[in-house]
């Protein structure tokens, strides 16, 4: 029996699920090589923190701007065959990253990338919904665990393959590239066939529910998901992008060594992800968004006077509650507005780059003039955004 095939009894296509979650694996960890080379690329360019912070500003920015209108043409006019053509972006960026001797060559290595992810969220995501015969918070929790493994991963790849042998290593990761692509065929195949079946008037594809809402409730939900993500991301950003190096300047760890504890915060990231989506099934998204985002609060203020290993420990809380949230903020925003799924996926997806780029381009500028310590103790008080969920509503499903 073919793998791909729709489960008869609940319309799930888990095949699809997990051939799309290993999609988004793949992408994020060659995603997530760009930050972890940062403090070699930093050293062997003499860059400042500014123009680190200016690299990843441009790259938020490609992964971000066009993940919208991205979604907003696919919603229009779908396409099967647009995730391999990401990945070939994706695949070209790093291998000119491999080779990248200048700032310039670097910016647009990072920017090919970016538009690589800014094709792959939004439509990935899409057909995640599409396959989840009904089970939208299970299906974008294995979909958004794909990519935090991936996230985990690059790092931990970066420290055993490029940090010991040199940035021309980097090539090494467009094998990864190709595999992606033959697993992204069969993914293309079936959503070609369910085209076929909504043209056909055979749609099998599982329609979503709209929420029993106002428009004045359902403005005030989007305010304050944009808020939340505003708050998740400015924080997650002090961390994947200036983790290392505040590591390496208060603790006085080895650039190999800051790799390992960035790889156990994003693994923990990873895990958290993975059992927010289907506890928000069952709870219900408003609790998961609640303990999320205000209860990770405690942890990070704690953490700018926490010595090495306390450190590392709260950081693991942290990844593990924070990351929580976004399928439960993503599947709530598309529950709001269920035709437009891709505009949805690539506004908040690309909301989350977006926020995270510009952040980390400031808290460059800041750690340049005050020290890195100081961006924690700055950004520890982001959480506490959380506390607006209060005014999120609760919704129930229109049967």
């Amino acid at each position: 029996m073919n793998k791909f095939k729709d489960n008869a009894a609940t319309g799930t296509s888990f095949g699809i699920l997990l051939a799309l979650s290993f999609s988004h694996l793949a992408n994020d960890t060659l995603q997530s090589v760009i930050s972890a080379v940062y403090p070699m690329l930093k050293e062997s360019l003499a860059l400042s923190f500014a123009q680190i912070g200016l690299i990843t500003l441009v790259y938020q920015i490609s992964a971000s701007v066009f993940q919208p209108v991205v979604g907003f043409y696919l919603d229009k006019r779908p396409n099967p065959w647009f995730l391999p053509v990401g990945m070939t972006f994706t695949m070209t960026g790093l291998t000119t990253l491999a080779f990248a001797h200048t700032v310039t060559l670097t910016v647009v290595a990072v920017f090919l990338v970016g538009i690589g992810s800014s094709i792959l969220h939004p439509e990935a995501s899409r057909l995640t919904s599409i396959a989840s015969g009904g089970k939208r918070g299970m299906a974008q929790s294995l979909f958004q665990v794909g990519g935090n493994l991936g996230g985990s991963l690059g790092p931990l790849l970066v420290a055993l393959i490029i940090a010991p042998y040199g940035q021309k290593h980097i090539a090494l990761f467009s094998i990864l590239s190709v595999i992606c692509i033959l697993v992204m065929i069969p993914i293309c195949k079936w959503y070609k066939r369910k085209l076929k079946e909504v043209k056909s008037g055979k749609n099998t594809m599982q329609p979503i529910k709209h929420l029993a809402i106002s428009r004045p409730k359902l403005i005030l939900s989007l305010i304050v998901l944009l808020i939340l993500i505003f708050s998740k991301y400015v924080y997650m950003a002090s961390l994947t992008n200036y983790y290392t190096f505040y590591l390496i300047e208060k603790f006085g760890v080895t650039v190999q060594q800051s790799q390992f504890y960035l790889f156990g915060f994003l693994f923990a990231i990873a895990l958290g992800t993975l059992l927010g989506g289907p506890i928000g099934d069952k709870v219900g998204r408003k609790y998961v968004i609640w303990v999320s985002i205000l209860g990770t609060a405690p942890f990070s203020l704690m953490m700018p006077y926490a010595d090495l290993q306390w450190t590392c420990i709260l950081s693991l809380v942290i990844g593990l509650i924070l990351s929580s949230a976004f399928s439960a903020i993503l599947v709530y925003a598309q529950e709001l507005l269920p035709m437009k799924l891709g505009l949805i996926s690539g506004l908040f997806f690309g909301l989350a780059f977006g926020i995270a780029g510009i952040s980390a381009a400031i808290m460059g500028n800041i750690a340049d003039e005050k020290g890195i310590e100081y961006i924690y103790h700055l950004v520890s008080f982001m959480p506490l955004l959380g506390i607006v969920t209060y005014f999120l509503p609760n919704v129930k499903r229109k049967v």
